[in-house]
């Protein structure tokens, strides 16, 4: 635990625990949630092609997952540490320029 906390640069265990929280919870919201985003885009599972319905489903993931971390580490009191993540995320991918973080 002393070393994911250096690591993460966090002061207590209480922290490990909400930000292992905050993870579980935005990558099970956002794989439920990009099921009605793709329907709303016009795309219905039982009527579109199961190669085009699943790629689009999976992509609309990666956006909705950014979205939703900083959003539920807000809630839960962790922004600080979840803006930096995906900042350095973001980076990694080439994006953060593109976004101007």
């Amino acid at each position: 635990m002393e070393k994911l906390k250096k690591h993460w640069g966090i002061d207590s265990n209480w922290q490990i625990l909400v930000i292992l929280v905050v993870f579980a919870v935005t990558g099970s919201s956002s794989a439920k949630l990009a099921g009605p985003l793709v329907e709303f885009l016009g795309l219905h599972q039982q009527t579109s092609h199961w190669l085009l319905y699943w790629s689009l489903r999976i992509l609309l993931i990666f956006p909705v997952y950014q979205v939703l971390l900083v959003s539920f580490g807000w809630l839960f009191g962790q922004f600080q540490f979840f803006w930096a993540f995906e900042k350095k995320m973001l980076s990694r991918l080439g994006m953060a320029k593109l976004l101007r973080l």
